[in-house]
């Protein structure tokens, strides 16, 4: 299995890295796997827009005749 070592992580990244291990009942380590695997599934609404709409690539969106404007009274 790889491994991945990151360096240079700020001190408030760090600290909150660990708070969040803690809080979770797991190891930094195990934390950070979870924060990256779930980062690279994610189906964000974004992500799922895009999937969704590729089917329409070249498609032209029919475009609704436009109507007479009535008269209307403003005052």
């Amino acid at each position: 299995m790889p491994t991945l070592t990151v360096r240079q992580l700020d001190d408030e990244t760090y600290a909150g890295l660990k708070a969040r291990a803690a809080q979770s009942g797991r190891s930094m380590e195990a934390e950070a796997r979870t924060i990256l695997a779930s980062s690279v599934t994610a189906r964000t609404w974004g992500r799922r827009w895009i999937e969704v709409t590729e089917a329409l690539q070249g498609d032209e969106l029919p475009i609704p005749p436009r109507s007479i404007p009535r008269d209307v009274d403003v005052t």
